[in-house]
């Protein structure tokens, strides 16, 4: 188990997390702390619980904006909702392939 030391919000904390687990971490760690930042400039005086707190909303908010969007898009696209549409999507794609894959064999010859 690795230990590390994250700032955010100019203040240091230490944390464990798995081995391998850094970098992500710290990428992680350098967006909470860049809304921090940003909730304390929108907001001067702001507490470090509520400069937290904001940072938080903030990226709740991007993340149900990236999920609308997903939905959209999902929707644009038209892909199979259930499981069963998508099962029977996959079983059509994989006999047409297979007929691709016999028409592209060359032909057997007899010995």
């Amino acid at each position: 188990m690795a230990e590390m030391t994250l700032t955010i919000g100019g203040r240091q904390y230490q944390i464990h997390c798995r081995d391998g687990e850094e970098a992500q971490l710290d990428h992680l760690a350098a967006i909470v702390d860049a809304k921090a930042r940003q909730a304390r400039q929108a907001t001067p005086g702001l507490t470090e619980v509520r400069q937290l707190l904001f940072a938080a909303l903030f990226l709740a908010d991007e993340l149900a904006e990236v999920k609308r969007e997903a939905a959209g898009r999902q929707r644009t696209l038209d892909l199979p909702s259930g499981d069963d549409d998508a099962a029977t999507a996959v079983e059509g794609l994989a006999k047409r392939l297979e007929k691709l894959a016999e028409r592209l064999a060359p032909a057997s010859t007899a010995p």
